[in-house]
This record gives C-alpha cells, structure tokens and sequence, in this order.
C-alpha cells in the first residue's frame, strides 16, 4: 500500500471526504511508514493526497513546531472549500460583531470544526451558517476551538460569568456534524436567547 492509502485505510474518510483528526503517535506497527520527518512529507501541499481532499494539520497539542494530528477536512475539488459565497459575506459583514457590538466584523463559521459536509461547499451554505465576530472576538474563538478539538472538551460559558456552560449537549465530544451546537462560541445570540428562557 502507498503512504496515502495506509492514512486513508486509518483515518476513514466519509463520503465527502471528512476524517476525524488523526494523532501522529497512531503512527505505528502497520502505519509506521506515515511518520513525518521535515514537513508534511507526504501530505503537503502538492502531494496526491492534497489534490483529492483538503488537509489540515494541527500543531497545538504539543509544545513546538511540529505536525501533531491531520485530517481530511473535504473534498478539494473546487466546490468543497473553506471558501464563503460573496452574497453571505456581503450581508454579515454588514452587521455587527455579535459579541462586541462593533462594526466591519470578520465573517466567522458558526462551526469551529469546520466539519459539516454541507456548510463547506458554497452553493449549499446558508447564512444562518454564519455569524459576524470582531477580529479580537474571532481570534479569540479560534483559540478556545483548537483547545476544544485538541481536549474533546468544549468551552464551557461559566468561564465568561453566565449561570450555564451550554444551552444544548455536554462538555465532551467526538468530533460528531453538530458538537460545536450549543456551545457559546457557536452562537452567541442564541446562546443568550436560552440564557433568557432560563432566567424566566
């Protein structure tokens, strides 16, 4: 088997070619031969794997610069992209921050996974997919993503003061379509919608 396929054999990418992240210390015994030496190896950018899907790297979980986990994040087929169609973007960014209540916001994936199928490819987005953050509010939501993908663990609200830490499911997670539904980063203004159900 090629290098790519004994990653694909392990990371077992769905039918629009999303995986789960996959650890570099999973590469051993039969997929020995993935471990990384400088770079990406066979995962960069012009590899064949990079041609067919989308590959993200994650380099938070352990001090230093190297690769800690990868996955396949999509189709890379020109209509599977991290890409936002112009027509949402011209309408959230019309809006203000939803945190900071600030104008010229950033347009932010309510998704912080990015793992929803449908909300990466353009044609099939809807604007409730999306949100405007301020850059310090989108920054600081990137943060607490990767530690939420990096932990299985999601931000818990009490953190900021509010009486619960999410308005729908737990703390923990399997990377499932929908884990990041219910969290406070993922809509703010929902979130306090519950928060008000709560209090009446």
């Amino acid at each position: 088997m090629t290098k790519n396929e004994l990653f694909l054999e392990l990371a077992k990418p769905n039918a629009q070619g999303v995986s789960r992240w996959v650890r570099v210390t999973e590469f051993v015994g039969k997929y020995a031969d993935l471990a990384f030496g400088n770079g990406a190896s066979w995962a960069r950018k012009e590899s064949s794997l990079a041609k067919k899907y989308i590959v993200e790297f994650d380099k938070t979980i352990t001090s230093g610069n190297g690769i800690d986990a990868i996955r396949l994040n999509g189709l890379n087929n020109g209509d599977f992209s991290q890409h936002i169609s112009p027509e949402i973007k011209k309408v959230i960014k019309a809006q203000r921050c939803v945190v900071l209540g600030t104008s010229n916001p950033e347009v932010d994936h309510k998704n912080g996974m990015k793992n929803e199928a449908r909300v990466m490819r353009n044609e099939e987005q809807r604007l409730s997919d999306f949100q405007p953050l301020s850059k310090a509010a989108n920054d600081a939501k990137r943060q607490f993503c990767k530690e939420c993908m990096r932990t299985r663990t999601r931000y818990d609200a009490k953190k900021l003061g509010y009486p619960m830490s999410y308005y729908k499911g737990g703390a923990h997670h399997n990377f499932e379509e929908d884990a990041c539904v219910g969290c406070y980063w993922y809509d703010p203004k929902e979130f306090k919608k519950h928060l008000k159900k709560k209090e009446d």
